[in-house]
């Protein structure tokens, strides 16, 4: 039973997509820092072996004395592993390499899908006053992803404007569809992200008229341009908001929060 004193909670999204390279961790750091711009406190928790998230927002792997690793093996504290960055309210839980070994290292443990879902619930996460958490998954689907779709209120997906990017759709909606039905019955699909998107390509517009024909109002309105400054922001640990925010990167991911903000009002 809910505690009725307890602050209302964050709302949890869980940004994910088992093709890589489709702009997971570029929406995770770049959502993040605009919805803390909007004046939210937001949270990224990276759950992705390769930490990307974390890098890009200038946790070094050599400073990562405690990770959301630790948190899921029970041997740290879930408030005891955020960190804040130079971007205002915008938090982060590291990840590392060891979360590669989670499915099998996890595999005995009772209510493994529910670890991370616990986790945020945790009483000691209240006094962070946090509005927003954003999981950044591996790109697969496997015992992590389960856990921040189970963990989540709803699901973002990026989708890469390219050829197929609607086809590897499917396995993630079935999947989102199995959590739903035994584990997480409020887990809903907050929008699709058009992502790398070239509006000089004839291809970029075909998947954005595929996307919309397909799934309708939960494409987002906005997309995601190509965009240089977008690829050069995590090379200096910055979003592209703060590395050039005149940018059409930075305008782009600034119009998305605001829609997705406008979403769950």
């Amino acid at each position: 039973m809910s505690d009725p004193t307890r602050p209302r909670g964050p709302r949890i999204i869980a940004i994910a997509n088992q093709k890589g390279g489709v702009g997971k961790t570029t929406t995770a750091i770049n959502l993040g820092a605009a919805l803390s711009h909007a004046g939210h406190t937001v949270l990224i928790v990276d759950i992705d072996p390769q930490g990307n998230a974390s890098t890009g927002l200038g946790v070094e792997a050599d400073a990562r004395e405690t990770s959301i690793y630790d948190v899921l093996l029970g041997e740290a504290e879930l408030a005891d592993t955020i960190r804040s960055t130079e971007v205002g309210d915008l938090l982060i839980i590291p990840a590392t390499t060891d979360l590669s070994s989670a499915d099998i290292e996890l595999i005995s443990t009772e209510k493994r899908s529910f670890l991370l879902h616990d986790a945020l619930r945790q009483p000691a996460v209240d006094r962070f006053a946090l509005d927003y958490v954003l999981i950044d998954c591996p790109p697969s689907l496997n015992l992590l992803t389960v856990n921040a779709l189970v963990a989540a209120d709803s699901v973002l997906v990026p989708l890469q404007s390219e050829f197929f990017a609607l086809e590897g759709l499917s396995q993630l909606m079935l999947t989102v569809r199995e959590v739903r039905e035994t584990a997480n019955p409020r887990l809903r699909i907050e929008g699709v992200a058009l992502t790398m998107y070239d509006k000089r390509n004839n291809l970029s517009q075909q998947v954005e008229e595929d996307a919309r024909e397909n799934l309708g109002d939960l494409v987002f309105q906005t997309v995601i341009p190509r965009n240089v400054r977008l690829s050069e922001a995590p090379s200096f640990a910055m979003p592209v908001l703060d590395y050039d925010p005149s940018s059409r990167g930075a305008q782009a991911y600034q119009a998305l929060a605001a829609e997705l903000i406008a979403r769950n009002d």
